[in-house]
């Protein structure tokens, strides 16, 4: 059917519009990546926009060395990775039982759950439990902290609830207990959810950022996160015995608080398109009961 001139007009406006909005949040990214590429001269001129100017990688050899961004960085991805396995398989085993129909009561533990959205304990109320449970200084904190999203669960409930029924009743009828159901049927099935849900844990526990604050007081655990703050609010960060006057005079402050920024949130570009083509799907078949 061809469109009328009316939605031709009203398709064009939501192009540009959108194109506007996606400009805004991709060109100050640009700018920093273009900064944190550039010699220093060029920064300090004020000469660099969206592309580097005078080609070097001084700063990033710099941001690893004078500061312990190395060390955060591999405590990100350690509190990332087992955060995320931890977190999907707390978030299966709880979604799988509220998603069978003769579960007693599981209207009830699903409200008591959803509770937990509207209201919840309270910041010094958790600081002490955490504090009780001797978790200070230990990413257990940060793990069990953020153990099961009820938002990320419901998706769960929901798309394990969509799963055709004869499946798993010829599943059943060929012996599969629930265990044996879940592992080999429910899934394998259900990898756009994981994969949705993987995201979700992996950008909350890579951005950790208060919780780091409030429960790792050790220099050498924090996360990548804490350690690029800090980064931005000092003023000089050049001043490592470690570096050489000419490191010292080729590389700006800025320019070294703009690779903080694009080492922080590179590695969630590069993981997003192989997860992406899940994305949607996960999203929209969890959302919504067939």
């Amino acid at each position: 059917m061809k469109a009328t001139k009316g939605e031709k007009i009203f398709y064009a406006t939501n192009y540009v519009v959108l194109g506007l909005i996606a400009l805004t949040c991709i060109l100050p990214f640009i700018h920093i990546v273009a900064l944190s590429l550039s010699d220093r001269s060029s920064v300090d001129s004020g000469h660099v926009f969206f592309w580097p100017v005078g080609l070097q990688f001084t700063a990033y050899k710099i941001f690893f060395i004078a500061s312990p961004a190395f060390n955060a960085f591999k405590n990100s991805i350690i509190i990332t990775l087992v955060g995320v396995v931890l977190s999907l398989l707390g978030t299966i085993l709880a979604a799988y039982p509220l998603s069978r129909s003769y579960l007693i009561g599981r209207r009830y533990l699903v409200l008591a759950m959803v509770f937990t959205m509207l209201f919840s304990g309270g910041l010094i109320p958790t600081y002490l439990v955490i504090k009780n449970m001797h978790l200070i200084d230990s990413y257990w904190a940060l793990w069990l902290s953020g153990f099961i999203s009820t938002y990320n669960m419901l998706l769960m409930r929901s798309y394990f609830e969509n799963i055709p029924y004869e499946v798993q009743e010829a599943a059943r009828i060929d012996g599969c207990n629930d265990t044996s159901l879940l592992i080999r049927i429910i899934l394998p099935l259900s990898l756009p959810m994981l994969a949705t849900l993987a995201l979700f844990y992996g950008i909350g526990f890579w951005n950790s950022f208060m919780n780091v604050l409030m429960y790792i007081n050790k220099s050498d655990m924090q996360n990548l996160t804490v350690i690029v703050q800090a980064m931005l609010q000092q003023n000089d960060l050049l001043n490592s015995p470690s570096l050489n006057n000419e490191e010292q005079a080729a590389v700006a402050t800025e320019m070294v608080k703009a690779v903080g920024v694009v080492v922080m949130v590179v590695p969630m570009l590069v993981v997003y398109p192989f997860l992406q083509k899940y994305f949607v799907k996960g999203v929209m078949l969890g959302s919504v009961k067939g």
